[in-house]
């Protein structure tokens, strides 16, 4: 089962330790986002700080490659704002097509193995999708303050 690259033993160990799941106490931002191919779900709720992720939390009903890519979005978002997200998800988006890894990518090149796989790139892009529409639709005022 580890020859499969859509099933590697780094992609097994990321979903099985769903870093992130569950819920956050008061989120300030809460977005979902669903792929009609597959029927994966996940939702993701942030709790926002002068502009940027301090924490993260999902809920994910969907395959190991959506879970393993939301429990690193989960390590990676925070101190992130949209536009840093944005080039998260943007990187992300280019690697899986083919270009190279960059630093600013942290662990997302453990879907290395999926790039030949175009249709199964919409389960590692859902979380970061949902994060920036939650992003996106956060309310300035709804933010707490640092202290």
């Amino acid at each position: 089962m580890t020859d499969d690259p859509l099933y590697r033993r780094e992609l097994l160990r990321l979903a099985a330790d769903a870093t992130g799941a569950g819920h956050l106490p008061a989120p300030d931002a809460v977005a979902s986002r669903h792929n009609p191919a597959c029927g994966d779900r996940v939702t993701v709720e942030l709790a926002l700080a002068d502009g940027c992720i301090a924490a993260v939390a999902h809920t994910t009903q969907a395959c190991v490659l959506t879970q393993a890519s939301a429990a690193l979005l989960a390590t990676a978002a925070p101190g992130k704002d949209h536009d840093s997200l944005k080039a998260l998800a943007d990187g992300v988006r280019a690697f899986l097509r083919g270009s190279p890894l960059e630093g600013h990518l942290g662990d997302y090149g453990v879907f290395d193995g999926i790039r030949d796989h175009a249709g199964r790139h919409v389960c590692v892009l859902l979380p970061l999708e949902a994060a920036l529409k939650a992003l996106e639709g956060a309310e300035p005022s709804a933010e707490r303050p640092q202290g």
